[in-house]
């Protein structure tokens, strides 16, 4: 397997990556090609376009001049803090995905009142949830597609309620992570993106039947049409593409003003104040991730440190090999609320893995082929190196300056 000689990530890394003549990848390219951007005059379309939907808003009779999706993580926080620094007065949206940490409800409600904003949360039915995640990770290993398919689908329904005809979003994830598309495109949300990530190329048409479920069951996940979608105006921009998008000092600008509360610490990574308001996010979800693909969290976050300077590869390396493996322990809260043993799991989940990565041994117990351990020393990742910018942050001790209380209540509701 090929690594990146600049960051941790492997080869077959979703949903694309690409390696150049040196061996970085395309998210690492991006992220260079991010420091020659003249985020000043990013900034200047960034408000031209917040004028123009004030002016819609005012001239349709709108209360509210966009909506922006929220959970109790820092992006939404940030987003819909920032959208407010320019005069907007968004429709916070959230869908509870149901799987939710305290900390994460506490984030959710202190955004509310310290912004003075109004939040619409939507849940759904536990049942309808619990048949929905037992199809779908046996089918693509997900367990988490209803929260995926909520989350990009309620607040659209929400802005065509609304004739709203701004939805703001955060960072664009494939750009950032794996370099997807190039910084120039300012990408905005589609549909064709919605299904082909994010529902995994589902539809909620095409798990009636499975699971006994119904149409019922799967009334959220419905987009509006392409006539609802035109009437409104619709559209949906990322504010990555517009502001340096870097969320270690984002998380730190909330929890200086807002006091924004992070985990203690995870299973599966040592970034705790990314992914905290869902349990299964960093856990389950992520572990699936690992099992298909053989990598997880932990190479997520340690290339973004890579990249921004705050760690060495080695030491991306090192959180790794430390974390990317780990069993999570909300796997078991996991099984017991889906109805799956560990074995049933197992089972399907064999079924999905890259076999560019693993391979059974003479014990027939799968192991990984070629971990990025083997390449530390690769003879281009001197050249590729970054160097370090001082925000170091603690990492290398696995123990940022700001934590919340150890939280071990998972809350399903």
């Amino acid at each position: 397997m090929n690594y990146c000689q600049r960051c941790c990530y492997p080869a077959n890394a979703k949903p694309t990556i690409a390696f150049d003549d040196q061996g970085v990848c395309s998210g690492c390219r991006l992220h260079d090609a991010r420091k020659q951007i003249d985020w000043k005059e990013r900034e200047t379309w960034f408000r031209e376009i917040m004028e123009k939907y004030k002016a819609e808003g005012k001239k349709r009779g709108n209360i509210y001049d966009c909506v922006i999706a929220v959970s109790g993580g820092k992006d939404s926080f940030y987003q819909a803090w920032l959208a407010k620094q320019y005069g907007m007065n968004p429709l916070l949206v959230t869908f509870n995905h149901t799987f939710n940490t305290k900390v994460g409800i506490y984030n959710l409600q202190t955004m509310v009142k310290s912004l003075n904003l109004d939040l619409l949360r939507f849940t759904p039915n536990e049942e309808s949830v619990r048949k929905i995640s037992r199809h779908m990770v046996k089918t693509v290993g997900d367990c988490d597609w209803h929260s995926h398919a909520g989350i990009m689908t309620f607040p659209i329904r929400v802005a065509v309620q609304y004739n709203t005809p701004l939805i703001i979003w955060g960072e664009h994830g494939f750009a950032d992570q794996t370099g997807m598309f190039n910084q120039n495109d300012m990408v905005e949300f589609t549909k064709k993106t919605r299904r082909e990530h994010s529902m995994r190329g589902f539809e909620p048409e095409d798990l009636v039947g499975h699971e006994g479920l119904a149409e019922k069951d799967l009334g959220p996940y419905h987009y509006p049409s392409d006539e609802e979608i035109e009437r409104v105006g619709l559209r949906g921009i990322y504010i990555s593409n517009y502001f340096f998008w870097n969320g270690k000092a984002q998380a730190e600008f909330l929890i200086k003003n807002f006091n924004f509360r992070t985990a203690a610490q995870k299973d599966r990574t040592y970034n705790i104040y990314d992914k905290i308001d869902g349990f299964h996010q960093c856990g389950t979800h992520d572990y699936l991730k690992y099992l298909k693909f053989g990598y997880g969290r932990a190479t997520d976050d340690a290339s973004m440190d890579i990249r921004h300077g705050r760690m060495t590869r080695e030491e991306g390396i090192e959180m790794v090999q430390k974390y990317d493996h780990v069993r999570p322990t909300d796997l078991d809260v996991y099984l017991k609320w889906v109805g799956l043993s560990e074995a049933e799991l197992m089972g399907v989940v064999d079924t999905m893995r890259d076999q560019k990565i693993w391979q059974k041994d003479a014990a027939h117990k799968w192991q990984i082929t070629d971990s990025i351990g083997n390449h530390i020393n690769d003879p281009g990742a001197q050249t590729a190196k970054l160097p370090l910018d001082g925000d170091r942050g603690g990492y290398t001790a696995n123990l940022p300056p700001y934590y919340w209380e150890r939280d071990d209540q998972y809350i399903i509701l």
